[in-house]
């Protein structure tokens, strides 16, 4: 099979984070085991008990070699741009094809598995691993438990596998991305005609800790301090959503929820941001959650890893993204850069595809990458 049967068949799995990936998660592992990997299953439930797993290859014997990291889990895909076929009915078209999670990112697994499969067990002097994750979309956390629980991962990580998250990066080598930090602060209220002297409004409480993160925001983008030239934008990008959750604008409202998102750079100290956000939650007497902390991803340019990836690609120069990959939860294994066909442009669109020729080239150039550090 070649990168386009296998993309065509992993898109037809609705695999939306909120869903249950088994379905998909199976398939994996059956191509993996036809293509002579061994397989590690790593299973949880998630914060609403639906059931995820995570799979884990190796094909060849020894430590070292490569590895590969991608995820199975996709955005939703409501709206669709097309009548004529669903988001989960892979088609070609103009040279593209559509599907949901066609670039983000099984059009990268279908490269990986054809590539894997141009080589026999016997060809591998090192061992070429595959691992695919559940719920990168929704904060990495298939990608933690493959950190914590996987024997392969450890196994990875004591023998310094050069490793490669296969994100769509228009098959650029990057060696730098942001990592995502976000939090959510509460006003309780109490819900009441606003003619009447019963209600608790509760966004009189949270005025003024949004001024507080206004103050934080301004702040990033001016304090060069907060800056990083290697990326663009250069800011954490410190984003602010607001919400009461009211009906009608005659009722006092019962509940205010302001959430921050924002994406740290490497070398920065994104707990100092943190803290200052809690402290003023604090001061305003509000309820205040972490809803996640993945940190940025590095690897020095001039690596011998990043080097050796530019040569097969033809590229002069690494560059950085300004988007997250489960490579925050991979950091243990120190060679690590991020190297995908497809474009992020292309990613969670309401008409997403990826080009043929990327799936062609992918395939071609991970092909050249397990012959350097497997054969």
């Amino acid at each position: 099979m070649n990168a386009l049967d296998f993309t065509r068949d992993l898109v037809a799995f609705g695999s939306i984070s909120s869903r249950s990936n088994a379905d998909v998660s199976d398939y994996v592992e059956a191509a993996l085991r036809r293509l002579d990997f061994e397989t590690e299953r790593i299973e949880y439930a998630d914060a609403a008990g639906v059931r995820k797993v995570n799979i884990v290859g190796k094909k060849g014997a020894g430590t070292g070699g490569l590895a590969y990291f991608a995820h199975t889990d996709v955005v939703p895909a409501d709206p669709w741009f097309t009548s004529e076929h669903g988001p989960f009915t892979p088609t070609v078209k103009d040279g593209r094809l559509y599907g949901r999670g066609s670039c983000d990112m099984k059009g990268s697994i279908g490269c990986i598995l054809a590539a894997a499969g141009r080589f026999t067990r016997q060809a591998l002097k090192a061992p070429l691993y595959v691992t695919c994750t559940a719920d990168e979309e929704v904060g990495y956390t298939g990608a933690a438990q493959v950190a914590r629980r996987s024997e392969l991962f450890r196994e990875m990580v004591a023998g310094k596998t050069c490793g490669i998250v296969g994100e769509p990066t228009e098959l650029q080598v990057v060696y730098a991305h942001k990592g995502t930090y976000g939090f959510r602060a509460v006003a309780r209220g109490r819900a009441a005609h606003s003619s009447t002297r019963h209600g608790i409004n509760a966004n009189l409480a949270m005025i003024p800790f949004l001024v507080e993160m206004k103050a934080i925001h301004d702040e990033t983008e001016s304090d060069t301090a907060w800056h990083d030239a290697r990326f663009d934008p250069p800011t954490v990008s410190w984003n602010i959503g607001i919400n009461d959750h009211t009906t009608a604008i005659n009722i006092t409202a019962p509940q205010s929820i302001c959430t921050v998102y924002f994406r740290p750079m490497p070398g920065q100290k994104p707990e100092l941001l943190l803290d200052r956000a809690r402290m003023a939650a604090e001061r305003c007497r509000l309820e205040f959650q972490v809803l996640g902390a993945a940190p940025p991803l590095y690897v020095d340019p001039k690596s011998e890893l990043v080097s050796e990836l530019l040569a097969i690609v033809g590229q002069e120069t690494p560059r950085t993204v300004t988007y997250g990959t489960d490579g925050t939860q991979f950091t243990a294994i120190e060679k690590l850069a991020v190297f995908g066909p497809g474009s992020i442009a292309q990613a969670h669109t309401f008409d997403e595809w990826i080009a043929l020729e990327q799936l062609e080239r992918g395939t071609r150039l991970y092909e050249r990458a397990i012959q350097r550090w497997c054969c």
